[in-house]
């Protein structure tokens, strides 16, 4: 099994040391992950470009290309709460489930193109271990107006019990 710092260093990632907040200023009321048995959830992160919220509607005012980066961008802040939440990313055992809501124009069709930044970070990161199922659907509106929102459900090992 591949250290994943070292995966992470590869790609040029960085995680930050505290976890981002969902939006600036905002006090969200739920928490940003429950661990259940062998099981993290984590709660929907926002798309973002250079940590600030990229807002509009993908295929109007955001193109494919930027939507991707977003998403990737995403997974990378729900690996920062993921590590947050679990202390070590090489407790994951495998990435289970990723749901991605796309904030779409009327004409858009591909929220699926949009969810593969995401999914690809996601493989390139845990390998074999980040193969997942996965939703992506086009919504009417997300969250601020932000571009995407996505959530994550991790399976690990060595379950302890933390608080968040």
């Amino acid at each position: 099994m591949s250290n994943i710092s070292e995966r992470l260093n590869a790609l040029g990632i960085e995680l930050p040391d505290v976890m981002p907040a969902v939006v600036d200023g905002y006090a969200p009321a739920f928490v940003p992950f429950v661990i259940s048995g062998n099981q993290v959830h984590l709660s929907g992160r926002l798309g973002k470009k250079n940590g600030q919220l990229l807002c509009g509607k993908v295929g109007d005012s955001i193109t494919l290309d930027e939507a991707r980066l977003s998403a990737r961008n995403t997974a990378i802040e729900l690996l920062a709460v993921l590590s947050s939440a679990i202390g070590d990313l090489n407790r994951v055992e495998r990435i289970v489930k990723l749901f991605v809501m796309v904030n779409t124009g009327s004409n858009f069709l591909d929220p699926h193109r949009v969810a593969d930044g995401a999914s690809e970070l996601l493989k390139q990161v845990f390998g074999e271990r980040g193969q997942h199922a996965r939703s992506a659907i086009g919504v009417a509106q997300v969250p601020f107006g932000a571009c995407v929102e996505i959530d994550l459900i991790v399976e690990i090992s060595n379950t302890r019990q933390m608080s968040n």
